[in-house]
């Protein structure tokens, strides 16, 4: 080979190929089945904020405001100033996608009042993740410059495991949220039982976008040992 370039085949990208695809496709199926049931209005009429308004009213918690944020589906909880965030396409829209979407927010909102252990563990992981999401890799790659340095490898992949670990503890919390919300939204009447099932499968595929997300970082990390022994040995 000219210039001495070989060409290598690494197999442990099929692990980020993987975590690529099942991101996407979670991406897609939540968006198409948001989408279908954007269009379906519930028989109250209520919108996602009055949702939202509602559920918090009638949990007795009043010291937590609901915002509208520009954006598609980037709706959020924020705990530090104890707001909803409603995106454009759930705020004023009556449809049971929204009041779906609404009410999960309202279960974060409820393990915050709660002191939902999970969700205090997260939140409480946010900085360290950051950090991990942000330097992982940029450590592992300056390791690898100065010689292969183990000890700088290792650290990086302890620090890239911080941004997994918050990935995984996610699961529960959303899946906890839901949970919640589908409770909320057929109890107090917000809507009928069909319109909740409809809700539920919104919900639904949000979720498998958390499945996807923690899986995709598992096999990140995966790879990141699988190499890491490869320069040890």
């Amino acid at each position: 080979m000219p210039f001495g370039f070989r060409y290598y085949f690494d197999p442990t990208y099929i692990l980020v190929l993987i975590g690529a695809v099942l991101s996407i496709i979670a991406s897609a199926r939540v968006n198409s089945t948001f989408s279908k049931y954007a269009r379906v209005r519930s028989m109250s009429g209520m919108t996602g904020a009055q949702t939202a308004e509602a559920i918090l009213r009638s949990r007795g918690i009043y010291d937590v405001r609901v915002e509208h944020i520009r954006g598609n589906l980037t709706d959020h909880y924020d705990p530090t100033r104890k707001v909803v965030r409603l995106s454009d396409s759930v705020y004023g829209s009556t449809s049971v996608a929204a009041i779906g979407v609404a009410a999960h927010e309202c279960g974060h909102v409820m393990q915050h009042h709660e002191g939902y252990a999970p969700l205090n563990f997260r939140t409480a992981l946010v900085p360290v993740a950051n950090i991990g999401s942000k330097l992982g890799i940029p450590i592992i790659l300056v390791g690898l410059l100065l010689g292969s340095n183990p000890v700088l490898v290792n650290i990086g992949i302890w620090v890239f495991s911080l941004a997994v670990l918050f990935q995984i503890v996610t699961l529960p919390v959303e899946f906890d949220a839901s949970k919640r919300a589908l409770v909320c939204i057929e109890q107090y009447g917000i809507v009928t039982s069909d319109e909740r099932k409809k809700s539920a499968k919104v919900l639904k595929a949000a979720a498998y976008t958390y499945v996807a997300a923690a899986a995709a970082s598992i096999l990140q990390l995966l790879r990141l040992i699988m190499l890491f022994g490869k320069r040890d040995d």
